[in-house]
């Protein structure tokens, strides 16, 4: 159905309009009900989109603006057989999408038994019926007609005119009673693992014998033979997937709805590489998100009676919100945002194809990572990677990049969870160092996707006590050439913008390792030199070595030879000029010319 705006905000002199466009919304949402059990979806667009019926009122340049090509999109996605939106709404144009759902306050029960309902206690009231403090988000007719009988009960059993229905009324709805489960133990669990298990999860989480400081994670025979740091997080599992959650008095919710939101986990001691370890679970708080609600629970672990190390857990309870709870906890671990400078580091590794069916058999074994028809029940077109092997991916690379792989140097680690990675795809971790604390932020590099936000790791300081050398930042030789490309850039960037109009990137590389990357903006304003992750879209992107770069710059090595990436590049030599272009088509690509 198409919608507008007009029909669901309103609009002055547009009453009849209104009420046509949004009275398609109220018959799609029928629709979309009565024609789920025969596989058939329905939803709604309001677009703003220039046509002919526009184009009288609207400036020629904003009716470019809001081309219908913009909204057709969604509307092919929408009708395709693999998307299973039904009943939603979407607000689109100019190439943006939005969904939009209702929202309802708390409210107030403003009658008692036997008593009449009064215009004065509407008054008195008004400002809790209207506060959208732990908003509710009713997705159905049927959760609106609960409350009402919840009204009723809470009325005959003489609770009227009380405060938000918190607890019988909402805890009743939710099936979260935070008295009841705050404070709860779940049964201890145990945990016995060999030096099989440290391998199986390293290779899980992308180690792999090509890096020979790999080798102390994948081989019990080397002298260093170390358990990696984030595996404190599988025997901690045990705790809840030995069915100990859904015991607890106070949270009955149904475990599909169950998402993995955050996690913490700080390490007193390194991991042994075998032994028997047994894990405490508690749960220490529980919040009211509206739209959800949140469980930490924490996690203590001991190797006999010696505390080995501690994980938070966050757990999200889709549709479990709403019962009156607090938002916020001092017992949680917070989250930090990066500091607003480019990455002082970036790293990137290739998950494979069997990424996630290596990492289960570290012990979760949530059928969503390996079954395909069991991911497509929850939205997905194919089994996504655990969040848990991000997490691994990210941990190892501070490790790796700021600890010399030394894994007695691991201190902590926070993460938020944001969005699903599919097996195949390359996770890129963007790192900031402030300190004995690195921030982290991992992203899809494919399509520039978030995927772990809000994170660190705090590390302990080097043995010796000396700062850390990193290996970006003055270590590569071809910075002193991007200083000079920027400082031409400045003097005739606006000259070179009218003849390129082009943005290229450069991923420069040191020991198979992304370690610097720069972007060449020969299309905007006057040109501008970019170092860090680019925010826009390269026209062209080339990865080549440090030491590459600077043997072809110098005209001492056939640039034939140059390994790079996607394109195939070759380099004339004119005197002091260097001409990049794509060997396929002869394509220009750059032109950079060095004093002597």
């Amino acid at each position: 159905m198409t919608s507008s705006a007009a029909g669901i905000y309103g609009n002055f002199g547009q009453a009849n309009y209104s009420a046509a466009k949004l009275g398609l919304l109220g018959l799609a949402n029928t629709l979309a009900i009565e024609g789920q059990k025969y596989n058939i979806h329905c939803n709604t667009i309001a677009p703003t989109a220039g046509s002919r019926l526009t184009e009288t009122v609207m400036p020629p340049v904003l009716c470019e603006s809001l081309k219908a090509e913009y909204v057709a999109p969604l509307v092919l996605w929408l009708s395709h057989d693999q998307c299973q939106e039904n009943g939603g709404l979407f607000e689109v144009g100019a190439g943006w999408i939005g969904k939009l759902r209702w929202e309802r306050s708390q409210g107030r029960i403003v009658r008692k038994k036997n008593q009449g309902m009064f215009p004065e206690t509407v008054r008195d009231q008004w400002d809790n019926i209207c506060d959208f403090t732990n908003a509710t988000k009713p997705a159905n007719i049927n959760e609106s007609v609960a409350t009402l009988v919840e009204v009723l009960s809470r009325v005959e059993t003489d609770e009227g005119i009380a405060p938000n229905p918190t607890s019988a009324m909402a805890t009743a709805a939710s099936g979260i009673s935070p008295l009841e489960a705050v404070g709860q133990k779940l049964p201890e669990s145990t945990f016995s693992y060999s030096q099989t298990q440290c391998i199986l999860y390293a290779l899980g989480v992308g180690m792999s014998t090509k890096d020979d400081d790999h080798l102390k994670f994948l081989y019990e025979g080397h002298e260093d033979f170390s358990c990696l740091p984030t595996f404190g997080v599988i025997p901690s599992q045990a705790a809840m997937m030995d069915g100990g959650l859904g015991s607890v008095p106070g949270l009955n919710f149904d475990f599909t709805r169950l998402l993995h939101g955050e996690q913490y986990l700080e390490l007193f001691k390194p991991l042994p590489t075998s032994g028997t370890l047994t894990s405490q679970a508690r749960i220490a708080d529980v919040l009211d998100k509206g739209s959800g609600a949140v469980i930490l629970l924490d996690v203590h672990t001991y190797s006999g009676k010696e505390l080995l190390c501690y994980n938070q857990y966050s757990l999200f309870i889709v549709g479990a919100g709403g019962f009156g709870g607090k938002r916020t906890s001092d017992k949680a671990m917070s989250t930090v945002t990066h500091p607003n400078r480019t990455p002082d580091a970036v790293m990137t590794d290739t998950t494979t194809r069997d990424q996630a069916a290596l990492y289960r058999l570290s012990g979760d074994w949530n059928p969503l990572h390996i079954d395909p028809s069991f991911a497509a029940m929850g939205g997905f077109k194919s089994p996504i990677l655990h969040g848990l092997c991000s997490f691994g991916f990210a941990a190892r690379h501070v490790l790796k990049q700021y600890a010399n792989n030394d894994a007695s140097r691991f201190k902590s680690i926070k993460v938020r969870f944001v969005k699903p990675v599919l097996p195949g795809q390359s996770l890129q971790t963007e790192m900031w160092k402030e300190g004995n604390r690195i921030h982290i932020q991992c992203k899809v590099k494919e399509s520039g996707a978030v995927v772990l936000s809000g994170a660190y790791v705090d590390l302990h300081a080097a043995a010796d006590g000396s700062p850390q050398i990193l290996p970006e930042a003055g270590g590569l030789k071809s910075e002193l050439v991007f200083a000079e490309i920027g400082r031409r850039i400045k003097d005739l960037g606006a000259e070179m913008v009218k003849k390129v109009n082009a943005v290229f990137g450069w991923e420069i590389t040191k020991g198979g390792d992304i370690a610097a990357q720069w972007t060449i903006d020969l299309k905007t304003g006057a040109g501008a030199l970019h170092k860090g992750p680019y925010s826009g879209k390269t026209d062209v992107t080339i990865t080549v070595s440090d030491g590459d770069f600077m043997e072809v710059v110098q005209g001492k090595l056939n640039p034939q030879k140059v390994q790079t990436s996607p394109l195939s590049i070759q380099v004339a030599v004119v005197g002091s000029i260097r001409c990049f272009s794509d060997k396929t088509d002869g394509t220009v690509i750059d032109c950079i010319q060095f004093a002597e």
